[in-house]
């Protein structure tokens, strides 16, 4: 069986989580590099036809979406593990924090540094005032747990972390939020952890 091929780009969040996990499930895979040159090509759009990033090839399944592409990683490599437990209310926690990684994460720090670094055509104003309301909700939700879904790490960690720890990259800053600073480095410590590149900080923070 052929491996595991993953297209996207090393400076994605999204991508970034589904790297994360297939590390921690010690699962061989291929990296494809898919800039935006890649990704407006009649082949690429094969493959994902919005010409989105991630892409996860696993034999004849073809998966866009990073949350549903650790959904499956979970269930098919890890089924019944804590990444993504069997039990009714853990799972249902799983996806509350799955929620808003695709919610408030995206359109807040995700967006900011999506405007910050790259010129995207998003709204930074809008973007900071989703940072500003999320993060204490997260702050203070972490200051009780050690990790956002279980007792132990699960996807929703790795969903919610790689956006959050580059909040600095869009300018907002993290020094606010000192549970949310242990959770990010409580994540860097475990088995299969690989950072991403760092991008210059911009001048003014919020």
């Amino acid at each position: 069986m052929p491996p595991i091929q993953l297209y996207g780009t090393p400076l994605s969040g999204h991508c970034h989580r589904v790297v994360l996990l297939l590390n921690m499930l010690n699962l061989s895979f291929e990296a494809k590099e898919a800039p935006a040159s890649v990704r407006q090509t009649a082949a690429f759009q094969q493959l994902s036809p919005m010409a989105q990033i991630p892409v996860l090839v696993d034999g004849d399944l073809v998966l866009t979406d990073s949350n549903a592409i650790l959904v499956y990683l979970a269930k098919r490599y890890a089924p019944g593990s804590h990444w993504l437990p069997d039990d009714a209310m853990q799972a249902a926690q799983v996806q509350q924090w799955l929620s808003k990684a695709a919610g408030e994460i995206r359109y807040g720090v995700a967006s900011a540094r999506m405007v910050a670094q790259f010129k995207a055509p998003e709204n930074y104003e809008t973007a900071v005032a989703i940072a500003r309301r999320f993060l204490p909700h997260l702050e203070q939700h972490l200051s009780q747990h050690d990790f956002l879904a279980t007792g132990r790490v699960t996807i929703a960690d790795l969903a919610c972390s790689s956006y959050v720890r580059t909040a600095p990259e869009g300018g907002i800053s993290l020094e606010p939020y000192p549970a949310i600073r242990e959770w990010l480095a409580r994540i860097a410590t475990l088995p299969g952890y690989q950072p991403q590149p760092e991008l210059p900080l911009p001048a003014a923070t919020q």
